[in-house]
C-alpha cells in the first residue's frame, strides 16, 4: 500500500524540479529572443541582401513570362531612389502590361491585389488604398518604359506588379538601410 503512495510523490517531486529548473532557462532564452526581436524589428534581415549591391539608382526589367529580373533591391534609406521599369516584352499592354507598385510595411499584399483588379480605369492602382503605396510607376506595354523617384524610409518593402493574377509572381523587396 505504501507503494502506491511512493510512486506518485516520486513522480510530483520530479515533475516540480522538472518544472522549476527550466523556469531559469526560459528567462533567459525570453530575454535573448526579446532582444533579437527588438532588434529585427528595426533592421528586418532578408536572405541573401549581403549579395545584393547598394545603389539608388536601379533598373528592373518586366517581361512576357510575368517576372521581374531582380526579386531584391538594396537601398540608402533618407536619399532619392531613382527607378525605372522597362517592359521588355512584346505581348499587349491589354494582356500582359506590368507596373512596379512599391507598398509600405504592413500592407497585406493579397488585399491590396484585390482592390487592384477592380481599377482597370485607373491602371490597376486602387485610388482606395492609395496610403498604401509608397511609390508606383504607370501600367506599361511591350517596350515602354517609366522612370520614378522617391524616397523612402529605413525598412523593409514589398514592390509587386498589380495586373490581375500578377501579384502572386511578379514581387520582390526593397531593403532600405
Amino acid at each position: 500500500m505504501k507503494r502506491l503512495f511512493v510512486f506518485p510523490a516520486i513522480a510530483l517531486v520530479l515533475s516540480l524540479a522538472a518544472c522549476g529548473g527550466s523556469e531559469n532557462k526560459n528567462t533567459s532564452t525570453t530575454t535573448e529572443e526579446t532582444t533579437s526581436s527588438a532588434e529585427s524589428a528595426t533592421t528586418e534581415t532578408v536572405p541573401g541582401i549581403e549579395n545584393v549591391e547598394l545603389s539608388n539608382t536601379i533598373v528592373v526589367e518586366s517581361n512576357d513570362q510575368m517576372k521581374f529580373d531582380k526579386e531584391l533591391l538594396r537601398v540608402k534609406a533618407g536619399e532619392a531612389v531613382s527607378l525605372t521599369l522597362k517592359n521588355v516584352g512584346t505581348l499587349p499592354k491589354e494582356s500582359m502590361g506590368h507596373n512596379l507598385i512599391v507598398l509600405k510595411p504592413g500592407v497585406d499584399i493579397a488585399t491590396f491585389a484585390g482592390e487592384a483588379t477592380a481599377a482597370a480605369d485607373a491602371d490597376y492602382i486602387p485610388k482606395t488604398s492609395l496610403s498604401s503605396i509608397a511609390a508606383h510607376t504607370k501600367l506599361l506595354g511591350p517596350g515602354e518604359e517609366d522612370k520614378i523617384s522617391f524616397t523612402l524610409e529605413k525598412g523593409v518593402y514589398t514592390f509587386i506588379c498589380s495586373f490581375p493574377g500578377h501579384y502572386g509572381v511578379m514581387q520582390g523587396k526593397i531593403v532600405a538601410e
